[in-house]
């Protein structure tokens, strides 16, 4: 299933900086980041329940905002994109 996660991290405190380094360092550990606070992946759906999971227990709801942006299968009809871009393969291997 490929998803869009975007996050925003009120980042006053020193708490809150440590929390939007924890959310990015999550999301860059499953799939790409394509501005800031935003990350495509595309993952079968159990890996994405977990990082899901550890994504909504690193914000504070109180202060922060996560969103799941969910394009499923298809998602390549539902993406259009200009400009410069970093080029990957979604559906392939990701290296760190």
């Amino acid at each position: 299933m490929f998803v869009l996660i975007t996050y925003d991290v009120n980042v006053e405190t020193p708490e809150g900086k440590t929390r939007l380094r924890k959310i990015a360092k999550e999301c860059v550990n499953y799939g790409q980041r394509v501005q800031n606070s935003v990350f495509e992946v595309n993952l079968d759906y159990g890996k994405f329940i977990l990082l899901k999971d550890r994504l909504i227990r690193l914000i504070d709801p109180e202060k922060d905002n996560l969103r799941f942006y969910y394009l499923g299968n298809r998602w390549k009809d539902k993406v259009e994109q200009f400009g410069i871009a970093q080029k990957y393969d979604s559906e392939g291997f990701l290296l760190f």
